[in-house]
């Protein structure tokens, strides 16, 4: 397929928008335990920086949508193959990410054009919508650099196939927003729930993976899974910046979200944290004079375990919004970081 290339897309460059020292030392005042978990646990989405393709990034969110990693490099394989024949048919293992096309070329590929990279309809329209995006410029790189939360929201939230959950995937990850509070994932749900049932009751023991258990453990490993599958919990993972391929088998405690028509970002193994260790564990069950994660008004230990085991939930959710953003108020104006290490408590 012969589509010019036009300019290259301007980069969000490896760079954070806030001061991640200040933010930790923030967060260890209002809750003791993030300070020793901030030794143990690197914030590996805001330490390891490299630049972002926008427009790449949210491309390959739709490409990868409902349907498996290695399904997905697949897809994005043979799409980038329409616009560059010289790579080779099928993705080779370890091989360099292919260059991708510019929103301006996929724009001026017809629907059934993009359908030819196996693409249902609806993902070419979804796809074509957010090209459209960018080629007349109602979304751009700075645009997007300068847009507050809610700014950079009602932006992204026009395009068809982008909901809720991708917008603050996109926020805390690719333009890496301090303050995001992601209420309809699951595994943040999960994660707050555990993290606040601790500090309220030594009892309730943070259950650790068999595979798991070994305090020596490189933490900059992460461990992977056979499937990348979505499970019966809605399991997602979480997003990687456009420029890194996504991997054969992502590991599997990852974060979970209610819509599962939104998109699938690649490469969770690089973002996640890894599952807690049997140290850390014992972090999260220090106990103070004040519990250091006030309950609202309304929710008990009891009901928190309940909904925990799956006895009780509140439409289908662990926490609801206006409970998360209490459990969460003293963690204001870095909320993003506390969210990355909930993920680490999700049950595998």
């Amino acid at each position: 397929m012969t589509v010019p290339r036009g300019p290259e897309p301007e980069l969000v460059p490896a760079q954070l928008t806030f001061d991640l020292d200040e933010a930790k030392k923030h967060l260890a005042k209002v809750d003791p335990r993030f300070g020793e978990l901030f030794e143990r646990r690197a914030c590996k989405p805001y330490v390891n920086l490299s630049t972002v393709d926008p427009f790449q990034t949210l491309a390959q969110s739709i490409l990868s949508q409902q349907i498996s990693t290695s399904a997905a490099r697949s897809v994005c394989h043979k799409f980038c193959r329409m616009y560059d024949p010289s790579l080779p048919e099928k993705p080779v293992d370890g091989q360099v990410w292919p260059l991708f096309p510019t929103a301006s070329q996929v724009a001026a590929t017809p629907y059934d054009g993009l359908r030819a990279a196996g693409l249902s309809q609806r993902k070419a329209e979804y796809l074509h919508d957010l090209a459209a995006h960018f080629a007349d410029e109602r979304i751009t790189t700075h645009k997007l650099r300068a847009a507050s939360d809610q700014e950079l929201y009602d932006m992204l939230i026009a395009v068809r196939g982008i909901g809720p959950w991708t917008v603050q995937m996109f926020a805390m990850f690719s333009m890496r927003h301090p303050d995001v509070l992601p209420v309809g994932d699951l595994g943040v749900q999960r994660g707050l729930a555990r993290w606040t049932l601790a500090a309220h009751s030594p009892k309730d023991h943070v259950t650790i993976p068999k595979d798991e258990e070994n305090e020596d453990e490189d933490e900059q490993s992460m461990p992977r899974a056979t499937t990348a599958e979505p499970d019966a919990s809605g399991q997602l993972p979480a997003p990687m910046p456009a420029s890194m391929p996504p991997p054969a088998t992502p590991r599997k405690a990852r974060p979970m979200k209610e819509d599962d028509d939104e998109g699938v970002f690649a490469d969770p193994a690089e973002w996640l944290p890894p599952p807690i260790t049997p140290s850390v564990t014992r972090i999260l069950e220090k106990q103070t004079t004040e519990p250091a994660v006030p309950l609202p008004p309304g929710l008990t230990v009891a009901q928190l375990r309940s909904r925990l085991t799956g006895k009780v939930k509140v439409k289908g959710a662990i926490l609801t919004p206006a409970e998360m953003e209490a459990l969460t108020d003293a963690w204001k104006p870095y909320r993003s970081i506390g969210v990355y290490y909930m993920w680490a408590l999700v049950d595998q």
